[in-house]
């Protein structure tokens, strides 16, 4: 009986601490829910703490019509064992391998592993292109660092001047519209700015063709200082990079050289040769500045007046004009334009002449079959 008894009390026993235990899991899983939804949300934040990361190398390509930006394999790696700080973002999973992260990114849909679209060396090159400009998705979503591929698949939280840029559009296109009615000085500062940048833009253009044109056809290197310049697909950083890129194509032969010299001697003797004179230019000079006084003089109160000074005085119709009428005599009247038989005084001496001419013709053929006779 005691046995039986004291099973029973250990069986209660282990209810109630069983109860207790349950109702604490309960109690922890009622009240952290934040908690874990940091750590479902760890590796979002550590994969924007990375793509912010400028250690990080990275371009930007087009996949599937949609620009992305990405990076290689191998660049990631050495950049997760250069800057091991940034693990410590994954908390309790911060020991993990460089590729657990990876297929930990890539199994959460943050990381996409793209492949080169252009899988054949061009003609005119020794190999592949470093950075591709056209991507597709690689069937086998697993990380490599081997000629691989990953682009961000999460939207880069905007910053502030990002945003407040986007709404300063708006207020630049309506400052454009209204430059007519700006004043002369705002007028004239607004023009030489632009024209100055205009200036700038093409002296940056013609530095660079010349200095690539004097060591293709001197050393036979390809040298494009910024080459991002006129890149369709381009960031803001690498728009404006200074330093060319390695040339990877195969030096040109002499032969090649040599073509394009004469080609190029034989362009600059031809614009030489149908330049426009001084007169041309000087015809030109002043019907563009003819052209940009008017646009700078104009001003609304002189449109305006303008305007009123061409407006025709408006006639009532309607009453009868008896002061007028009446001051005129009967011969300074018109006849009405219905009147058929009613002649003007032009017309009258008009009439008069001919017939005097008549007459002394007439005259000069008498005179002269009498003198014959």
């Amino acid at each position: 009986m005691k046995k039986s008894g004291g099973a029973a009390d250990k069986k209660r026993v282990r209810r109630s601490s069983g109860a207790v235990t349950n109702a604490s899991r309960d109690l922890n899983s009622d009240t952290p829910p934040r908690k874990q939804a940091a750590k479902k949300d760890v590796f979002q934040l550590f994969a924007e703490k990375v793509r912010d990361h400028k250690d990080l190398v990275s371009r930007w390509a087009v996949l599937q019509e949609t620009r992305v930006e990405y990076f290689r394999g191998k660049d990631f790696v050495s950049f997760l064992k250069n800057h091991s700080e940034v693990k410590d973002i994954l908390e309790s999973n911060n020991n993990l391998e460089v590729e657990e992260i990876a297929n930990t990114l890539l199994s959460k849909n943050l990381l996409v592993r793209c492949d080169r679209v252009v899988k054949t060396v061009r003609p005119g090159k020794k190999k592949l292109s470093t950075w591709p400009a056209h991507l597709e998705i690689f069937p086998d979503q697993v990380f490599s660092e081997n000629d691989a591929f990953f682009a961000w698949a999460f939207v880069k939280r905007r910053p502030l001047w990002q945003t407040l840029l986007s709404l300063s559009w708006p207020v630049l296109t309506l400052a454009i519209c209204m430059f007519p009615v700006y004043p002369h000085r705002c007028k004239l500062l607004i023009l030489y700015s632009c024209a100055g940048l205009l200036l700038l833009i093409l002296s940056l253009l013609s530095l660079r063709a010349t200095v690539f044109g004097v060591l293709y056809l001197i050393l036979g290197k390809r040298v494009w200082f910024f080459p991002n310049i006129l890149a369709e697909e381009a960031t803001l950083g690498e728009l404006f990079r200074f330093w060319p890129n390695k040339d990877e194509e195969e030096r040109p032969k002499w032969t090649t050289r040599l073509f394009y010299a004469l080609v190029a001697v034989l362009v600059i003797l031809l614009l030489r040769h149908h330049a426009p004179d001084e007169a041309a230019r000087a015809r030109y000079q002043k019907r563009m500045s003819n052209i940009i006084d008017e646009v700078l003089e104009w001003s609304p109160s002189l449109a305006l007046s303008g305007m009123m000074e061409k407006q025709p005085t408006v006639v009532n119709t309607t009453e009868p004009s008896n002061f007028t009428d009446s001051g005129k005599t009967d011969s300074e009247k018109e006849p009405p334009a219905d009147d058929e038989g009613g002649e003007t005084i032009l017309e009258q001496h008009e009439d008069e002449e001919t017939e005097n001419i008549e007459d002394t013709d007439q005259h000069q053929h008498q005179h002269q079959h009498q003198d014959h006779i």
